[in-house]
C-alpha cells in the first residue's frame, strides 16, 4: 500500500542530498543501497549510472535521473499545505527526485504487499541536465528492457509527453587582439564587441510554435583597462520540426559569415553539435498502452502534451526501448519557485505500482 508519509519523507530526504550535475556519487550510493534492500541486484556502470534488476527475463524499465540544476546545494524542503517547497534560496530538486521517490515508493509498496508484478529493471542516471550525458553513456549491454516509463515530466502523472524536440548546442569563440584600453585602443580588436554583433544578429527566444533559440552564456575579457582578446558564448536551439532546425542552422552560418567579413582580422570559431534527437509517440505503442491502462485503473484520465525539453527517454527510444515520459508532480522546474504537489506525488507512486501490475 502506498504510504503517503513515507513517500513525503523519502522525497525530502532525497532532496536534502546535494547532487548537482557531475556530483551524484552520494545519492547514487544511497539509491543503490535502497534498491538492494528491496531485493534488487545492483550494478554501477563505468559512468556511475545505477542499474537495478530483479533478475527475471523480459523486464520493463522504471527510470529517473539523479542530478539537479543549480542553485541546488543545501536544499531545505518545507511543507506548506499540500505542497513541498524549498526555502526560496535554492531549487527544490523535484526534477527529478520526485520521480525517484515515486519509483522507490511504488516498488516498496509492491514488495511490502507481496503483489505479483512484471519483471522490472530500474535505471537512475547521472548528468541528465547537462544534455542527457548519463543516459548516452549508459552501459546498454546490461539493459534488457524493451519498454520503459520515465518519471521526468512536469505536472501531474497522468500527463504524457507526446513529443520531444531535437536539441542542438553550440559554442562560438571570438579571438580579437588585446591592447591597452587607455594608451592605444586603436591597435586592439575587441572580442566582446564582435561577439555583441553576433548576438544582436542571431535569433532569440521562441521562433515559432515548435522552435526556440537561446544564448545561455557569454564570457570574455580579463581586466577593465585591456581591449578584450577572447570572448566565448554558448547557446542552443531546439525544435520538433527538422526543417526549422535546418533553417536556424543556415541563419547561424549566414550571421557568422557576415560578421567575419566585417571583422576580417578577428578569428571566429564555431562548434555546432546535436545533443539529442527528438521523437513523436505512436499512440498504439506497447508502452504507452500499458501506461494508459495503468492510469485508467487508478481513475486518472491520460492527457498528452508535447514538450520543449528532452529527457533520458529521447536516448532510450534511440536504443529501441519504447520509453514513455510521464509527469512526476513537479512544477516550476529549474527555478527557486519550484514545488511538488503531494497528492500528485502520491498518484505518481500509485502509477509506478500500477504500471508493474496492470495488464494492457
Amino acid at each position: 500500500m502506498i504510504n503517503r508519509d513515507r513517500l513525503v519523507k523519502s522525497f525530502c530526504d532525497l532532496v536534502s542530498i546535494d547532487s548537482p550535475s557531475g556530483e551524484e556519487e552520494e545519492i547514487a550510493q544511497v539509491l543503490a543501497q535502497r534498491l538492494e534492500s528491496l531485493g534488487f541486484e545492483v550494478y554501477r556502470d563505468s559512468f556511475g549510472n545505477v542499474i537495478g534488476s530483479d533478475g527475471r527475463d523480459n523486464p520493463i524499465m522504471l527510470s529517473a535521473h539523479m542530478d539537479t540544476v543549480e542553485p541546488g546545494r543545501g536544499i531545505k524542503p518545507r511543507i506548506e499545505d499540500d505542497r513541498i517547497l524549498s526555502d526560496g534560496s535554492t531549487i527544490l530538486g523535484g526534477d527529478c527526485k520526485a520521480g525517484i521517490a515515486a519509483i522507490l515508493e511504488g516498488l516498496e509498496s509492491i514488495m511490502e504487499d507481496k503483489v505479483r508484478h512484471l519483471p522490472v529493471e530500474v535505471v537512475f542516471t547521472r548528468e541528465e541536465e547537462t544534455g542527457l550525458v548519463g543516459a548516452s553513456n549508459l552501459d546498454f549491454s546490461k539493459i534488457n528492457s524493451k519498454e520503459a516509463i520515465v518519471f521526468d515530466g512536469e505536472g501531474p502523472p497522468n500527463q504524457i509527453t507526446s513529443a520531444s524536440p531535437t536539441y542542438v548546442g553550440f559554442t562560438i569563440e571570438v579571438t580579437g587582439r588585446a591592447a591597452h584600453a587607455g594608451v592605444e585602443p586603436e591597435k586592439g580588436i575587441s572580442a566582446i564587441r564582435v561577439a555583441a554583433e553576433l548576438i544582436s544578429a542571431l535569433p532569440q527566444g521562441r521562433l515559432d510554435s515548435e522552435t526556440t533559440f537561446n544564448i545561455g552564456t557569454i564570457m570574455g575579457g580579463s581586466v577593465r583597462n585591456t581591449v578584450p582578446e577572447i570572448t566565448s558564448l554558448t547557446g542552443e536551439f531546439r525544435s520538433l520540426n527538422l526543417e526549422a532546425l535546418d533553417g536556424v542552422r543556415l541563419q547561424i552560418d549566414k550571421v557568422l559569415n557576415e560578421v567575419r567579413e566585417t571583422h576580417p582580422d578577428a578569428v571566429i570559431d564555431d562548434e555546432i553539435t546535436p545533443q539529442f534527437e527528438g521523437y513523436t509517440l505512436i499512440d498504439d505503442g506497447p508502452s504507452i498502452q500499458r501506461v494508459k491502462a495503468a492510469m485508467r485503473s487508478l481513475g486518472l484520465e491520460p492527457t498528452t502534451k508535447p514538450s520543449g525539453g528532452g529527457t533520458d527517454g529521447n536516448v532510450f527510444r534511440l536504443k529501441d526501448i519504447d520509453a514513455v515520459v510521464v509527469g512526476m508532480a513537479d512544477h516550476g522546474m529549474h527555478t527557486v519557485r519550484e514545488y511538488v504537489t503531494i497528492p500528485d506525488l502520491v498518484d505518481a507512486a500509485h502509477l509506478c505500482e500500477a504500471y508493474l501490475t496492470t495488464r494492457k
